[in-house]
């Protein structure tokens, strides 16, 4: 409908009206226009940009996480199992997640919103993205700094400070635990993720081997004709349509936004 009205209004009768219609649902006229004409621009995040925030990988080469076994920390069986133990677990991470600080990776993220479109798609549990202002995140695994009810992963509420205790408890008097996807847990944004990666033009992988499914399996909804980044010091991406930055994030991204801004 608006595409008609555009169309068929050369003399901007209607503009006023939709100038109101914009400002009463909160996104102002001008910007609603300027977006319909920038490009989007698709990330996907991975551990290796928050690593250097200080911030461990999910799981250590050992196969460890904080030097537990996943299955003891990561799983409906465990926190069935010993709830203190999974509650104490996530209440350390999130303590490093609060102390922790956006990187120079995150900031320069933040600088292509004047010019595009910018979604970003993190595999991180961390608020990273969004401390360091970017406007447009989806959280595959969920954010440490929510909790969610134990009966309902719909319910979420964000959390005073680092700790979740057992007295902590959702509307149906169910206790909290951390809002983050365990194994054999549903991946409930993967179809959104989908379809931004079906929309973008320009489709960036960050720090993220790809070896993780179902997030892995983003890369086919991706356009094949568009330009596409991989920052990663070991990539070994050869495909003619992908610049390949051999660096770490804190270096490579600043690299990567500059040749994004001067269509280089």
């Amino acid at each position: 409908m608006l595409d008609l009205l555009l169309k068929y209004t050369p003399n901007g009768i209607f503009i006023s009206v939709l100038e109101g219609i914009f400002t009463y649902f909160g996104t102002p006229f001008g910007t609603f226009i300027k977006r319909r004409t920038m490009q989007n621009i698709v990330i996907l995040t991975g551990a290796g940009i928050s690593a250097e925030s200080g911030l461990k990988t999910f799981r250590d080469s050992d196969g460890l996480w904080e030097g537990y076994n996943v299955e003891d920390v990561a799983t409906q069986e465990a926190w069935k199992r010993n709830p203190s133990l999974v509650q104490g677990f996530y209440n350390e991470r999130r303590k490093a997640v609060l102390a922790a600080q956006p990187n120079a990776a995150h900031l320069a993220l933040v600088e292509l919103e004047e010019k595009y479109n910018v979604y970003i798609i993190t595999q991180n549990v961390d608020d990273l993205h969004e401390r360091a202002g970017s406007t447009n995140v989806l959280h595959l695994h969920g954010v440490i700094t929510r909790s969610q009810s134990d009966v309902d992963s719909n319910l979420t509420y964000p959390i005073e400070g680092w700790e979740l205790t057992a007295n902590d408890l959702c509307e149906y008097g169910k206790p909290l635990r951390a809002h983050v996807v365990w194994f054999g847990e549903q991946v409930p944004n993967m179809d959104q993720a989908a379809s931004l990666c079906a929309v973008a033009d320009v489709f960036a992988v960050i720090g993220t081997s790809l070896q993780v499914y179902p997030a892995a399996g983003l890369t086919q909804y991706v356009p094949q004709h568009i330009q596409k980044y991989v920052v990663d010091p070991n990539s070994a991406h050869q495909k003619s349509d992908v610049k390949v930055i051999k660096e770490k994030a804190t270096v490579g991204v600043p690299e990567m936004v500059s040749k994004i801004l001067n269509n280089r």
